[in-house]
């Protein structure tokens, strides 16, 4: 029996609905993705970066409530959020501005 990305803690029918849209459809999946690989699908989806998205991802996926993470651990987990950010350029740019290089428009 397959669960739903709802099952897990903190995740909700918006998170289930993004993830969706990225390919990832039960539980059991994201749980094999872990976080990063999440994220980043999510991120590559057209999704907005946002760091308490992410670490209420890491957070579930542990089964910790949302607001758990704290002090060195959020500094850490800021950093590998950063990085996925880094690692996905169409989540900075704007949907026009990635069209836009899509064909070639460039800034002067």
């Amino acid at each position: 029996m397959t669960e739903p990305i709802s099952s897990i803690r903190n995740l909700g029918p918006a998170y289930e609905a993004a993830c969706a849209k990225a390919g990832i459809h039960t539980a059991e999946e994201l749980r094999t993705l872990g976080a990063d690989q999440t994220y980043a699908r999510l991120l590559r989806t057209g999704m907005k970066p946002h760091f308490i998205g992410y670490y209420v991802l890491v957070m579930g996926l542990q089964g910790r409530p949302w607001n758990d993470c704290k002090g060195a651990e959020k500094t850490a987990l800021r950093a590998r959020f950063d990085a996925l950010k880094a690692d996905n350029p169409a989540s900075t740019d704007s949907e026009f501005e990635r069209l836009m290089n899509v064909i070639g428009v460039r800034e002067a």
